[in-house]
């Protein structure tokens, strides 16, 4: 919409915590706002919610370091509205955003449906318009990369400009024999990289991709050693000082999870002996097939060495894991660097001219071997799989492993190798609850013993069931009985609450008041959606009513041979400023 002023600029004088902005779903209507435009809605506001699980993903954090204060949704449709006269100037990023608005606009009219929505994606990083089915296929069939602008794309995009600014320089004899044109090419490149990182939205991997650029071309133009390690540690030294709450987030652990572990293998393999003989071996004579194959072979070990840096992250943030990424990304990566990629430079190139569709039809067809590609491997059997949220000291354990095996060059890395192992065995010993409720008594699940989820409610929280069946590694869903036994039997309800038998404990699900004496009495366990006023008393101690889930947020329940485990969602945050007082 636009951006917060003093007032914000949905008129709203609601402000939570040190955040002025808030966030407003509105319906479609024949007026799209752009940005800086000034609206008028009727709104309903909330403070940004708290986790859904104990450990899941936090968007009060999230919203804390972006400056946003509420969310909501308009009751009907945003209007526009007059600007006051005291209202704050329009400024560079308004600006900014106008211009990627209209160069999405352009390239959309003339490659309308999914194949635009991808190639404005892949020029100005705004991926709102791709169809869900397109997402869900290129993620699944680990293509979801391609969508996000990094080293990849900023990658072909220097060496294009780096390459047509060279060769215009070298049609010049005067310039050429006289100057270093290959320096000046590289200036060239810094100034159209930057411009593409601005268009681009300035997301974590394309600030890392870019510092990264920025370095490389820094040293050619001080005939320095371009591309090693250390230029990754002062890409993530920068984007921390910029944002230091990045190293939580899956773009910063995914990006330089793949590039450290590429940089590092690449450097073992520079001075040993390659597929065809040693470097520099050889003399003349070399078949014509050699650089092709070199080019399958390079894109093969690229996305082997990425995807196996970035499948344990992947696997913690998301709870997914692809099976044939590799067979995807050998079809799909070619044609993006060699096709897409090209045309849609290009395009921007003949956007001040009016001639941009001369490029951006042939990129849409490259876009749309690309979408079929990510939707015929997504549907091979087993593409996907979903997995439960390991414990944390398994992530850890990777990450130390896996930096100790990329950063040292003596024999002593392999060491890193047991200790990713031992990170990786932690990703088995996942032990998902068997019971999860959230903060505000919405909503409730638990594990039946065929071990599909029954939810206290499948018509509201939508978002809540998909997030807790991600968070668990589960693939099947159902209500909970209105009466009677579930399906598995492990549970039993009637329309005051319900028994709930797990590994020889008894948990009483409590929905009305009246049910509480009995049931706690009887129970091991209560978990409450109603107040219990502190009379409950049953055997283990374990008492979860409204009042506990209101303070403390979000309940886990586990139930196993060791007893029954409780784990709140506010033990987890600790006292941050992000974190709200009950």
């Amino acid at each position: 919409m636009g951006q917060s002023g003093a007032k914000s600029r949905y008129e709203s004088k609601v402000k939570f915590g040190r955040a002025d902005r808030v966030r407003i779903r509105t319906p479609r209507g024949d007026w799209t706002p752009w940005p800086g435009d000034w609206v008028e809605a009727l709104a309903v506001l909330s403070p940004p919610p708290p986790p859904v699980a104990p450990g899941a993903f936090d968007f009060q954090r999230h919203a804390f370091f972006k400056g946003l204060g509420a969310i909501g949704y308009s009751l009907g449709q945003a209007r526009p509205a007059a600007a006051p006269e005291d209202g704050p100037s329009e400024g560079f990023a308004i600006r900014l955003s106008h211009f990627r608005r209209q160069v999405n606009q352009r390239v959309v009219a003339v490659v309308p449906g999914a194949e635009g929505a991808v190639a404005a994606a892949l020029i100005t990083g705004e991926r709102g318009a791709i169809p869900k089915d397109v997402l869900v296929a290129m993620r699944d069939a680990g293509l979801a990369h391609l969508l996000a602008i990094s080293g990849l794309h900023l990658g072909l995009v220097a060496g294009f400009i780096f390459f047509c600014a060279r060769a215009l320089l070298a049609l010049v004899p005067a310039i050429a024999l006289r100057y270093p044109i290959k320096k000046w090419a590289a200036a060239v490149v810094l100034l159209g990289a930057f411009g593409y990182l601005l268009l681009s939205g300035a997301t974590i991997p394309t600030q890392r991709a870019f510092l990264m650029v920025g370095l490389v071309l820094l040293a050619v133009m001080t005939d320095r050693t371009g591309f090693s390690m250390r230029h990754v540690a002062w890409a993530a030294i920068v984007v921390l000082l910029l944002m230091p709450e990045s190293l939580f987030g899956a773009s910063f652990q995914l990006s330089f999870a793949a590039v450290v572990a590429l940089i590092a293998v690449y450097e073992a393999l520079r001075n040993e002996v390659t597929l065809f003989g040693r470097n520099g071996g050889g003399g003349g004579g070399r078949p014509w097939w050699r650089r092709p194959a070199l080019y399958v072979a390079g894109v093969a070990l690229t996305t082997l060495v990425a995807g196996t840096a970035t499948a344990p992250f992947a696997a913690f943030d998301f709870n997914r894991m692809t099976t044939y990424g590799l067979a995807a990304n050998m079809a799909a990566v070619p044609i993006t660097a060699f096709w897409i990629m090209p045309w849609g430079l290009l395009a921007l190139c003949l956007m001040p001219v009016g001639l941009e569709h001369l490029a951006l039809v042939p990129m849409g067809w490259g876009i749309g071997v690309v979408i079929e590609v990510a939707r015929t491997v997504s549907a091979w059997p087993g593409a996907l799989h979903i997995l439960a949220t390991p414990p944390v000291w398994s992530i850890l354990l990777v990450t130390f492993g896996g930096l100790w095996l990329c950063l040292w060059r003596r024999r002593w890395r392999l060491a890193g190798i047991p200790v990713i192992a031992a990170g990786l065995f932690g990703f088995a010993l996942a032990a998902p609850p068997v019971l999860l409720i959230t903060h505000d008594a919405r909503l409730a699940g638990l594990r039946d013993d065929d071990g599909r989820w029954l939810f206290s409610s499948t018509r509201r929280e939508a978002f809540v069931r998909q997030s807790w069946l991600r968070w668990v590694g589960a693939t099947e869903a159902g209500p909970w009985p209105d009466s009677g036994p579930s399906p598995g039997g492990a549970v039993q309800c009637d329309s005051l609450g319900c028994l709930y038998r797990r590994n020889g404990w008894l948990i009483a699900i409590v929905r009305d008041p009246r049910a509480a004496a009995e049931d706690c009495a009887a129970a091991d366990a209560v978990v409450a959606f109603v107040p219990l006023n502190g009379v409950c008393r049953p055997r283990s101690g374990i008492v979860i009513d409204r009042f506990d889930l209101w303070r403390d947020g979000a309940h886990a329940l586990w139930a196993d041979d060791k007893g029954i485990r409780v784990r709140a969602s506010r033990a987890d945050r600790g006292d941050r400023p992000w974190v709200g007082v009950p």
